[in-house]
């Protein structure tokens, strides 16, 4: 048979971003070419049902696969998968449900009857480069969720808690480091949840991990992504710290609401006031650092007064970025039946002035860096991303630089609110004091 053409369409979360490029690696490294949907022989849906709406999504974008001219086999795997499979699989009988990711290249080719083919589980360095765009590598450390918000289905679909040994963990960093990409982005579902275990059999935590990846590899710079409020300890911020330019100064805390009340109903594990302090925790020792959050409008029960109170705090603390959701309903959690559930329109309000707050607090925080040196990763010739997450044009900039982490000093915003920046020589690196208000 000719080579057989494949297409990943991914739904979803950032694991589910790193999940589908592993994915798309291991059809690779097992002979797919990588095609448009309505090319491929067999379209991959990594599925998410984080709320009704998302899962509606993944049932369209099967049938949509489904319509394409080719007649591709459709293999379904995610979370949506370790759910209901059914409801997916019963919209054809081309729909093959696969809840093992590591396994779907596998299926792939034994849906074509290709089966014999040596398939590679983790693709090689030149698969990741031509794959990933030589700029970031997500590494998936962790999975699955022992906290129970009740708005979220996704410890049910996820499973328990648990992490990657941290031997596989390296193992992925220097496959980066050979494929010649600048960052690694350390991702799970509750990642500050991390426990592994190293050669020895010894527990090793999220801080621990990130000071071996530091000390055994020579990748330019580790991200960390998502991290519950109450994970952050002392300990994992003054490894940041220790990590020096080698860390990117980022934080990702999802915050949900500034209202205790709503938190209390969302059965989020922490107050508004402890999340404040570990914010403040967090700038006190890494003073550059960007801070980002999530944040829901409109859960059940939440009064003007509540929505008002969490407005002011998000305006208070100045978030670099703020990802702002209208709350939708999951069936299978108690929040889709709890009562005074908060109407459309309101919910849409509501959204609005917090997006908003959102712009003003990111533009303070990406104007609070100009005359500072970052770290930036550039992805398309001189347009890149910095250490804190804002993006960047770096004026003087070679445009065949894309995939190369450069030291940049930040020397302005145009009109959009975008930073510009200039290369700084080793002689200049250091000199340009951290500036103070960027948070």
């Amino acid at each position: 048979m000719a080579q057989p053409f494949a297409c990943v369409v991914n739904l979803g979360c950032r694991v589910n971003r790193v999940e589908s490029d592993r994915i798309t690696a291991d059809l690779s490294a097992a002979g797919f070419a990588l095609v448009d949907e309505d090319a491929a022989d067999v379209v991959v849906i990594n599925t998410c049902a984080v709320t009704g709406e998302a899962e509606a999504k993944t049932r369209k974008a099967v049938r949509h696969a489904l319509n394409q001219s080719r007649e591709p086999i459709v293999i379904v795997t995610g979370c949506v998968v370790n759910l209901h499979p059914g409801e997916l699989t019963d919209l054809s009988s081309r729909v093959i449900a696969e809840p093992s990711k590591i396994d779907v290249a596998r299926r792939a080719l034994e849906a074509l009857g290709m089966s014999g083919r040596d398939v590679s589980q983790s693709g090689d360095s030149h698969n990741l480069s031509d794959l990933l765009g030589c700029s970031r590598l997500g590494i998936k450390v962790q999975d699955g969720c022992n906290n129970r918000c009740s708005y979220c289905i996704v410890w049910k679909a996820r499973g328990a808690e648990r992490s990657v040994p941290v031997e596989s963990v390296l193992e992925q960093v220097r496959l980066a480091e050979r494929a010649g990409i600048p960052e690694v982005v350390l991702t799970g579902i509750n990642l500050g949840a991390y426990d592994g275990v190293d050669a020895g059999d010894s527990h090793v935590e999220i801080d621990e991990l990130v000071r071996i990846i530091l000390e055994q590899t020579n990748i330019s710079q580790v991200r960390l992504s998502s991290l519950e409020p109450m994970d952050v300890s002392e300990r994992l911020v003054d490894a940041m710290v220790a990590g020096g330019d080698r860390v990117a100064p980022f934080v990702h805390l999802p915050l949900q609401s500034g209202c205790t009340s709503t938190l209390e109903r969302m059965n989020r594990p922490y107050t508004a006031d402890e999340y404040e302090r570990g914010v403040a925790m967090i700038r006190e020792k890494l003073p550059q650092v960007a801070v980002s959050c999530d944040i829901i409008a409109g859960f059940p029960g939440e009064t003007d007064e509540e929505f008002a109170e969490s407005l002011a705090f998000c305006e208070r603390i100045g978030f670099s970025r703020m990802h702002v959701f209208r709350y939708s309903a999951r069936p299978g959690t108690p929040a889709a039946e709890a009562p005074d559930q908060v109407a459309p329109e309101v919910m849409a309000e509501r959204g609005s002035a917090l997006r908003r707050v959102a712009e003003r607090t990111s533009q303070a925080d990406a104007r609070a860096r100009i005359g500072s040196h970052e770290n930036a990763v550039l992805e398309y010739g001189n347009r890149g991303t910095l250490g804190s997450f804002h993006r960047v044009i770096v004026d003087d900039a070679p445009q065949d630089a894309s995939g190369t982490l450069v030291r940049v000093a930040i020397t302005g915003m145009d009109e959009r609110g975008l930073l510009h920046a200039r290369l700084v020589d080793a002689d200049e690196q250091g000199s340009a004091a951290l500036c103070g208000g960027a948070a």
